[in-house]
């Protein structure tokens, strides 16, 4: 079985600072890591490995230092890696990643075969958009499971697998046929401390590196600026409230604390309790 795992390299956030002046994200002597929702992706493909044989694959999208993070990968105990990379796909939005990155599924299916499984993180720190790995099953025709806890179980003889997925008020359990692109959720499992051995590997490694006509590219208007219809208008820093907290002491029973509470939230914001009256009268 082979198995596709989409990483991104990109700055690390808690280190990102925004320009006071232009409120552009400053990046110089930003260190870059791998998008740590990631490397939960990159587990679970390795475990399905283990389990049942084949190859993992990794793919990222981005400029020549981004191979890096790919033999990071390969410590890891990843088979192989491919960079995709292009001046082309600069200033790339979701929407231009994901016809890449798609263009680039089909050439690694073709040239390292078949592909039942692709694995992305739920999301990337950077963006936060999680809609680049619906972007590609959407793309590829593939089934998609998001948000993905626990692969539950999967048939290979049926081409069928089954998952737990969070949801807002409980957890989902999916069945599915393959082909299927998987988003990880973050905290479900722990990435694997490679071996000696694949630290040699990853060292001396030949990383696959294709351009846009290497990935069979031809319309490079869906790529990079030209194929990003998304806009940032501004990025800003938050200003600091000036205002503390406020320290409420109050004594007496529960019931007279918390009417105490409530009377001192109602003065302060008086739009909240006029919204609640309208809410208790059903208007």
């Amino acid at each position: 079985m082979h198995i596709a795992v989409c990483m991104k390299q990109g700055p690390d956030s808690a280190q990102i600072r925004v320009h006071p002046v232009t409120n552009t994200i400053m990046r110089q002597g930003v260190p870059t890591i791998i998008n740590p929702y990631d490397l939960f992706a990159l587990e679970e493909a390795l475990r399905l490995r283990d389990k049942f044989g084949g190859t993992v694959t990794v793919l990222t999208m981005g400029p020549p230092m981004a191979e890096d993070s790919l033999r990071k990968t390969l410590t890891f105990g990843a088979d192989r890696a491919v960079l995709l990379t292009d001046r082309f796909f600069a200033g790339s939005d979701t929407l231009a990643t994901s016809f890449a990155l798609s263009a680039a599924l089909e050439k690694i299916a073709t040239e390292f075969g078949e592909t039942p499984i692709v694995f992305t993180g739920k999301q990337t720190i950077d963006g936060d958009t999680a809609q680049v790995g619906p972007g590609i099953a959407k793309r590829l025709n593939l089934n998609q499971l998001t948000y993905v806890s626990r692969i539950v179980e999967l048939d290979l003889p049926a081409g069928q697998i089954t998952v737990e997925r969070r949801a807002e008020g409980g957890v989902q359990l999916l069945s599915t046929k393959m082909p299927v692109l998987i988003t990880m959720l973050e905290g479900t499992n722990e990435i694997r401390r490679g071996s000696l051995a694949d630290a040699y590997r990853a060292a001396s490694a030949k990383i696959v590196t294709w351009n846009a006509a290497d990935a069979g590219i031809a319309d490079l208007t869906k790529c990079g600026l030209r194929g990003s219809p998304t806009i940032v208008k501004k990025v800003f820093a938050p200003q600091a409230r000036a205002e503390k907290a406020k320290i409420l002491s109050i004594e007496g029973s529960y019931g007279e604390a918390a009417t105490a509470l409530m009377q001192e939230i109602f003065t302060r914001q008086p739009a909240v309790e006029a919204d609640l009256m309208r809410f208790a009268s059903g208007s």
